[in-house]
């Protein structure tokens, strides 16, 4: 511990109910001088123990490791990957033969907040979002090892495009651990029992979006004998449960060349034949806009993060009721409208409202089937409820 951190008085409270972030608005003062990323002590106004946790600098200053603990103990990582891995055996995710790909460990969700670790059957792709997470890739790496052994094939460092720091770090994506005999390169995974390729080095984020595995299964529940529109495909993750549950067909859409050669490779590789699924480069807002009225039966919108930040927040919501309308006027009587938010700071109900805004600005009849979240390997830390970040509708248009 290089540094001591004192809280403003009555300013404890968020932190004796386990929050694990220290705002800097807090921070009374600071004894020592702690360099981003080091391991401080949180304590009360009163000179009690609270926590530690990495400093950084910013509007969050301790992201917290551990109430009681000490992160620096030369256990500390092994015993908390292991904790995150037995939990993804109790949801009946690692070691399941129809699914090899999830994600081992989510942030705050596990206790590790600003770390990322999915798991890609044997391959682990880290990512950093804190200096102090960075910082302490190798303790990570060799955690890994302990916890996974053989199973283990190669760990992959993606931070260069997550951290928010720049200053001392080299933040250059690679590997820092290979098995004998590992083979680089895309790989193909099972996702209840469906096969996509993951690129990590080339991807976005650590090369799939593992967090609508769940949606992903309610879509293909949905789409037998229907018309299925798939709008920010991505790598088709959508669209290939769609036609697995029978969809007549499947057109996929984004505006990126390589997410959609991507997802022709995964339409390919699960064997769907060519005539049932078309793969198109454009503007998802010029496609809706380009549309024969009733085209679809069922439409998924699955939009990257409008809002980043607060500030960007009405910016956001304007284009969520824009895009939600189109897909609601565009739906055949009788269809289903998938909607998503991964917006953090949009919260579930402003999500809800927008979408009712954009259902009335279309005047049809429109009911709510389900509200749809995040899937529990991206676990949400009951202290820490700003971790449900995924919001979904499932509508009925008449």
């Amino acid at each position: 511990m290089t540094a001591k951190l004192y809280l403003k008085k009555g300013r404890d409270a968020s932190v004796r109910r386990f929050h694990p972030w220290v705002f800097s608005g807090a921070v009374a003062n600071v004894v020592g001088h702690p360099a981003e990323g080091d391991i401080v002590g949180v304590f009360s106004a009163e000179g009690d123990y609270l926590a530690s946790g990495h400093w950084q600098i910013g509007s969050i200053s301790v992201r917290i490791l551990s109430f009681a603990g000490d992160p620096e103990s030369p256990d500390f990582w092994t015993e908390a990957i292991g904790a995150a891995l037995q939990a993804r055996v109790a949801m009946g995710l690692a070691g399941s033969r129809r699914t090899s790909c999830y994600r081992l460990v989510h942030g705050e969700g596990d206790g590790l907040p600003g770390l990322i670790i999915d798991w890609y059957d044997g391959v682990a792709v880290m990512q950093a979002h804190s200096a102090g997470m960075f910082r302490a890739k190798n303790q990570i790496c060799e955690a890994l090892q302990k916890v996974c052994g053989k199973k283990l094939q190669a760990v992959y460092d993606k931070s260069s495009g997550t951290a928010p720091f720049k200053a001392g770090l080299d933040l250059v994506d690679g590997y820092l651990y290979r098995a004998s005999g590992f083979v680089d390169g895309p790989r193909a995974v099972l996702e209840n029992g469906h096969k996509f390729l993951v690129d990590w080095s080339e991807g976005q984020k650590t090369g799939f979006f593992l967090d609508q595995r769940e949606n992903r299964a309610l879509v293909e529940k949905y789409s037998k004998g229907r018309r299925v529109l798939n709008l920010f495909c991505y790598t088709g993750g959508f669209s290939v449960y769609a036609l697995g549950g029978g969809a007549l067909r499947v057109d996929s859409v984004d505006s990126s060349a390589k997410a959609i050669a991507l997802a022709s490779k995964n339409l390919n590789l699960n064997g769907f034949a060519p005539e049932s699924h078309s793969e198109i480069c454009a503007d998802v807002k010029d496609y809706l806009g380009g549309l024969q009225p009733d085209a679809y039966d069922l439409i998924i919108v699955d939009p990257p993060a409008f809002a980043k930040h607060r500030g960007a927040l009405g910016t956001a919501l304007r284009a969520y009721q824009r895009l939600n309308a189109a897909a609601i006027s565009a739906v055949a009587p009788g269809g289903f409208v998938f909607t998503f938010s991964c917006s953090q700071v949009v919260d579930r109900q402003t999500f809800l409202e927008t979408v009712f805004s954009a259902a009335a600005q279309t005047g049809r009849r429109v009911r709510v089937l389900d509200r749809l979240s995040q899937p529990a390997d991206h676990a949400v830390n009951i202290y820490h409820p700003e971790g449900e970040y995924l919001k979904g509708l499932l509508l009925y248009v008449e």
